[in-house]
């Protein structure tokens, strides 16, 4: 799944997200979610969500 769908999303689910300054980069992050950011139900370019670590990204791939 790709993290674009905001009702694929649970608190506690492992993802890997994009930060904002690794957005250039593509460079991805893992983690645990502890709130869902995005209040619409779809993003194409993935749901904000903050981890767990306290990280604030956007969801591109659930693990």
């Amino acid at each position: 799944m790709d993290g674009t769908k905001r009702k694929d999303i649970r608190s506690g689910m492992s993802v890997a997200i994009v930060l904002k300054q690794d957005q250039d980069s593509g460079r991805l992050t893992d983690g645990i979610v502890r709130d869902i950011l995005t209040n619409s139900a779809t993003h194409p370019h993935g749901i904000k969500v903050r981890l767990m670590s306290g990280e604030v990204g956007r969801v591109k791939e659930i693990v």
